[in-house]
């Protein structure tokens, strides 16, 4: 299992949230989604970590844009 944080620029309230919920969670391997709106923090739970690629793909498509993406150890 793979748990990434990064942080999605221009959430304001629950809509927000859970449209970014929604499309994360449409990506294969994904088992939970966390969103904060109010700090913009979403944590990600995934068979395998999340590509870049695909994370922005699926934010994208919610309408917002990642403002933070954890760099590799």
């Amino acid at each position: 299992m793979s748990n990434q944080t990064f942080t999605v620029g221009g959430m304001t309230c629950g809509h927000c949230a859970r449209s970014v919920t929604e499309e994360l969670s449409d990506l294969p391997g994904v088992s939970d989604v966390q969103v904060s709106a109010e700090s913009g923090q979403v944590s990600v739970t995934s068979d395998q970590p999340l590509t870049l690629a695909a994370a922005t793909a699926a934010i994208t498509e919610a309408g917002y844009t990642i403002t933070d993406w954890p760099s590799a150890n």
